[in-house]
């Protein structure tokens, strides 16, 4: 089983949905978790703690239940295509909540975002592969700890990913929108395709 985070940052792309449906189909899982990241929602929940000066604890819960519209967003994308895969679309703020009171649960901060939260419920989940679909890529060898200092992961991830069992890659997937051949994403762009690359091994971002 895998989980997707796709990310705030690709809602804006008219070729989302079709893009991303082909790319869920050729998945070797047949179960796929699914995250939509906050993007302009979560920014949203950010102005109004600038505003109004929140907290961070209301903040936090504030920007979980502002993901219920991307989700939303996300389903309706993916609803016209018949995908041979199992789908769930998770309810993130159900899940923190029941997730509130464990070990390791998530730090109610800023310093975390969808990337940590998709990293928590691939763990809890026991998933043995979590991608996280961006509109970056980092340099090859990169540690979680420089990624999230460049600001290209949140800060709270390397303490998930650097003791993580499941393998962990990003995908620069803006790449795979916009590169097209005859209306179709030329899937040699943008992503870590090769197994024996270092970005993809367990623990390394890729």
């Amino acid at each position: 089983m895998m989980l997707v985070k796709v990310g705030g940052s690709l809602f804006d792309h008219p070729k989302l949905g079709p893009v991303l449906a082909e790319w869920l189909a050729i998945q070797s899982e047949t179960k796929i978790l699914l995250v939509a990241g906050g993007g302009r929602f979560a920014n949203a929940v950010r102005q109004m703690d600038r505003i109004h000066k929140l907290g961070e604890e209301a903040s936090h819960w504030a920007a979980l239940a502002s993901l219920a519209a991307p989700a939303a967003v996300l389903k309706a994308m993916l609803e016209p295509y018949n995908l041979p895969k199992e789908l769930e679309f998770i309810d993130c703020l159900a899940f923190a909540q029941s997730d509130d009171d464990k070990p390791m649960s998530l730090p109610h901060t800023w310093q975390v975002t969808t990337d940590s939260l998709a990293a928590r419920i691939a763990v809890v989940h026991g998933c043995t592969r979590l991608v996280l679909l961006k509109s970056l890529e980092i340099p090859e060898g990169t540690s979680w700890d420089v990624a999230a200092k460049n600001g290209w992961i949140d800060e709270h991830f390397p303490t998930i990913a650097n003791s993580a069992t499941f393998l962990i890659e990003m995908v620069n997937f803006r790449i795979w929108l916009d590169q097209t051949r005859n209306g179709k994403p030329v899937r040699s762009q943008g992503t870590t395709s090769n197994p024996a690359s270092p970005q993809r091994q367990q623990g390394k971002p890729a």
